[in-house]
């Protein structure tokens, strides 16, 4: 056999694979996850305020937009175009976008989060775009756009939001080695603490929660980690045998707070007769006490022992330039400013423009009219469109320095394919009427431009009046005593005491009873000898 013939035995050697030990290929691909999980999936973005799944189905909202209401399932289905990763997860985002009561106006039953009863199937429910998500969320002109997951679509890289939409809604999220803890704020607060920030004041923004409530932020932090959230459900006495809960922790539902009542009862930390809930369109609570039980007592007892007092731990966490960042909300909302000031400044510079090439080109067609040039014989017989052109070039010489820019061969594209009826039809004075407005306009865009401050207060002013109604302060900001569990528990056990073998206890019913005591007192012996 020839030596050409040994080197064919194996023509595939020179491509065999590159050998990768398992622990490379695994930190490489776990690498690659956990970037996809933060960027692509759990942490809201600091422009938008959204997760990828809430900008893929806002933008799919106004995608299908007509001014009706859509099938919920249609509009899952259509989100799929953007996001690779099925209807459930889709439905899921969608129904909490919907409860947040402010991008989506729903139809049918959406659930509740405050009984924690969960929505219908999306094809019973209906969803279409807020008036206020459709002034503020989009606009095209100034939208970045990328390619979907299947290169089919085009898709935003994140939405023009002109309000700071994460601060007002909220966001959680659970990601590799972090996680996101985003408290909502108060609309109205936000608009005017926004304001402030163009004012150069530093805002100081708190937690709104739609739950209602009391809270104590004294140890907030602005939203950061190491922060904490007292929140506690509102407790009124409506006489002496009976306390009403009228409103929830945030985090917590009507049915989580019985159910923590009622393990309270069972293990003797608080006593009660029963519980009704009788919540409908509001929270209603009814608690009736045991005999003989104060109801002041109870009520602490309530904040100690059961879910009527929670603890937040906020955690802010956004991304910022394709990576995650920790900022205070104060600070996000200071960013959040100079975007919408950015925004409405890019929209000003695009409709100067459109506003500058409308009077362009009615300047271009009254003179190509006034002048008579559809008539010059040269134009008339101009054999294809580059003599036109030539031809058209020099007619409109005298007329070029009053011109905003220079004329290209498209404007008089535009000019020649005029019909002749609209010509012959010219009316100069009702065109002198129209540039006279659009130079009118122009002035009043040029002004904002210049105040572009002044501009962006009055905005945010704008949707204060437009969208404020029903949106007050729900959560009561408050500074809490802390409740010792000690002094409010009750006496829910028997202690007993062996003095022969030197034991003491609860479960030492045959030896000598020494006092009734609850589960967390503190018990202290003295010896004979002094010591304890």
């Amino acid at each position: 056999m020839s030596e050409e013939s040994d080197q064919n035995l194996n023509p595939n050697e020179e491509h065999k694979h590159t050998i990768t030990p398992i622990n490379g290929l695994y930190e490489n691909w776990f690498l690659d996850y956990a970037s996809y999980v933060i960027l692509d999936r759990a942490v809201p973005h600091i422009h938008d305020g959204l997760k990828p799944v809430q900008r893929r189905i806002m933008h799919s909202l106004k995608e299908m937009d007509d001014g009706r209401f859509n099938k919920a399932a249609n509009v899952i289905g259509n989100t799929m175009k953007y996001h690779p990763h099925g209807d459930a997860s889709i439905g899921d985002a969608m129904v909490q976008i919907g409860q947040k009561d402010l991008l989506i106006d729903m139809q049918g039953n959406w659930g509740d989060p405050i009984t924690g009863d969960s929505a219908a199937a999306p094809r019973y429910i209906e969803a279409r775009l807020s008036k206020f998500a459709n002034e503020v969320v989009f606009n095209p002109d100034t939208t970045e756009w990328q390619l979907s997951y299947d290169g089919r679509n085009n898709e935003p890289i994140t939405l023009p939001v002109k309000f700071p939409l994460l601060l007002a809604q909220g966001a959680e999220g659970i990601a590799v080695g972090l996680a996101t803890k985003v408290m909502p704020h108060n609309f109205i607060e936000l608009l005017d603490a926004s304001i402030d920030s163009l004012k150069g004041v530093r805002p100081n923004i708190l937690p709104d929660f739609f739950t209602g409530g009391a809270a104590d932020f004294s140890n907030y932090n602005e939203g950061q980690r190491g922060g904490k959230i007292r929140v506690r459900a509102k407790i009124t006495e409506k006489d002496k045998k009976t306390l009403v809960i009228t409103e929830v922790p945030y985090s917590t539902t009507t049915s989580s707070i019985i159910d923590s009542i009622l393990a309270a009862n069972d293990k003797g930390k608080i006593k009660i007769k029963k519980i009704e809930d009788s919540t409908a369109a509001h929270v209603e609570i009814i608690v009736h006490l045991a005999p003989g039980i104060s109801p002041d007592v109870t009520i602490d007892a309530l904040y100690a022992f059961t879910a009527c007092e929670v603890s937040i731990s906020p955690n802010t966490c956004i991304i910022q330039g394709d990576k995650p960042h920790f900022m205070s909300v104060n600070d996000i909302l200071i960013e959040n400013t100079k975007h919408t000031k950015s925004l409405l400044k890019k929209e000003l510079e695009i409709r100067l423009h459109e506003l500058q090439e409308k009077i362009f080109f009615s300047s271009l067609l009254k003179i190509f009219i006034q002048e008579g040039m559809y008539k010059n014989p040269e134009y008339e017989n101009s054999a294809n469109f580059d003599t036109v052109v030539e031809v058209l070039h020099l007619l409109f010489d005298p007329f070029k320095p009053s011109l905003y820019r220079e004329i290209l061969p498209e404007d008089f594209k535009k000019l020649i394919d005029k019909p002749m009826s609209s010509i012959t039809r010219f009316d100069v004075k009702k065109a002198d009427e129209q540039m006279k407005n659009l130079e009118d306009e122009i002035k009043v865009v040029k002004n904002h431009l210049k105040h572009l401050t002044d501009y962006a207060i009055a905005w945010f002013q704008k949707l204060k009046d437009k969208y404020s109604k029903g949106r007050e302060r729900k959560t009561e900001i408050r500074l809490f005593d802390r409740v010792e569990a000690s002094k409010v528990a009750l006496a829910n056990v028997k202690l007993y005491m062996n003095r022969e073998d030197g034991f003491i206890g609860t479960g030492l019913r045959k030896d000598e009873f020494i006092a009734d005591c609850s589960d967390i007192d503190e018990v202290i012996v003295f010896r004979e000898d002094g010591k304890c």
